[in-house]
């Protein structure tokens, strides 16, 4: 029975593991749909290519620093247990790796991809694995500091602030040192629109990526008898409710309708676990709301060129999911309970402490050795034909 049950375990998580992959897909996808035309092979590219860097930094450095295990040994120590421990790697990389591809999509259209594959490393083999390790690891005690204080640790079941908090406020530093697309922003207060170049690709990568949730949220158990279907429902309502407070202040716009489930999915992944689904609409409707507002003014009245709104999406909104944990979590709201507010405040700000600085550091030494943007004439030309040398759709063939 210890065998058939580990094998079950390490096909649970290794499915787990493909339907986070796949959302890299969808990070793709919602990249290309909403870059112009000139940039979408750079999207398409960055994605796959930061995601084998991921890949190698994870595994050679950022699981060793995040959990004190390496894969060095032989193949067969390392079948053990139907290789459970390679395939739970695998399963955490896919989280790792999402960090450099929600950057990915607020620097887009102006950044030069190999000081963003040399951040990519670092990100991923030491300031992500950082975090990760105190969340989820105990590294450091901070978890059972924050338990003597206030009762309670720091809880985050799928990465509300772990991942997608981490890689939203790495983005942010990354966006302001690059600065704004030429002519985004004009001298006397105009904001050139850019509209997106694909809403059916856009549409694409976000349902992708809404399906690889519940991969995301629900194998996060990472065992098939602390599976929970509590996990899924709460994903689907925070995903509807992100859409249809959404659709509503964001007066039917289709960039905002297919944000909003994301906005929602990214805030309800701390709770899940915990959470009463009410809760869990509620969690997603005010992210849903926190995203059209907090895009809105970054874009328009703070000039904060984050071509994807991956602060606002991620950022904000998985900073809200930490807090919200510790709001709906609690048995006064039909939670679970196991959750304290001032623990999920704590263990948020630290998360978000450790990216800002990790990131300025990563992005501001990267800037000052190397350059992080396209001169001015690639970016006009596109990241396409300036890195690539090929269009998304090109239009002659060789006459011959």
């Amino acid at each position: 029975m210890d065998d058939l049950k580990s094998g079950a375990d390490a096909l649970f998580i290794l499915l787990g593991a493909i339907m986070i992959l796949a959302m890299h897909a969808g990070f793709a996808f919602l990249e290309l749909g909403t870059v112009r035309h000139k940039n979408q092979v750079n999207a398409l590219v960055k994605i796959l290519v930061d995601f084998a860097v991921s890949t190698i930094a994870y595994f050679f450095v950022g699981y060793s620093v995040a959990y004190g295990i390496s894969f060095f040994g032989t193949a067969e120590a390392l079948s053990a247990k139907h290789g459970f421990e390679l395939v739970k790697f695998f399963f955490l990389l896919t989280f790792a790796a999402a960090i450099p591809a929600i950057v990915s999509g607020g620097i887009a259209e102006r950044a030069r991809l190999g000081p963003q594959l040399v951040a990519t490393a670092i990100l991923v083999g030491v300031l992500y694995p950082l975090f990760e390790g105190i969340a989820w690891n105990h590294l450091f005690g901070v978890q059972a500091a924050l338990k003597s204080a206030f009762g309670e640790e720091f809880h985050d079941f799928a990465g509300s602030v772990v991942v997608h908090a981490m890689g939203g406020w790495v983005a942010l530093p990354a966006v302001l040192l690059l600065g704004a697309r030429r002519g985004r922003y004009r001298g006397d207060g105009a904001v050139a629109s850019h509209p997106p170049s694909s809403i059916p690709f856009l549409a694409l990568g976000a349902w992708i990526l809404c399906v690889g949730w519940f991969g995301f949220n629900v194998m996060s158990a990472q065992t098939l008898d602390k599976m929970n279907g509590l996990v899924a429902v709460n994903s689907l309502m925070a995903m509807v409710g992100g859409t249809l407070v959404a659709v509503l202040l964001g007066r039917n716009d289709p960039g905002f309708a297919y944000n909003g489930p994301l906005a929602g999915l990214v805030a309800v992944c701390a709770g899940s676990d915990v959470m009463q689904p009410v809760g869990a609409l509620v969690t997603g409707g005010i992210a849903g709301a926190l995203f059209v507002v907090s895009f809105s003014l970054a874009q328009t009245r703070w000039k904060i060129d984050d071509v994807l709104g991956v602060w606002p999406l991620h950022g904000l909104c998985g900073a809200w999911g930490g807090v919200a944990a510790g709001i709906f979590g609690r048995p006064l709201l039909g939670g679970l309970g196991g959750v304290s507010l001032a623990a999920q405040l704590a263990g948020t700000a630290l998360g978000v402490a450790i990216a800002l600085a990790g990131s300025f550091l990563v992005y501001g030494s990267l800037k000052a050795l190397v350059g992080l943007r396209l001169t001015a004439e690639q970016e006009f030309e596109g990241a396409d034909l300036a890195i690539h040398r090929i269009g998304s759709s090109p239009e002659r063939e060789t006459p011959w």
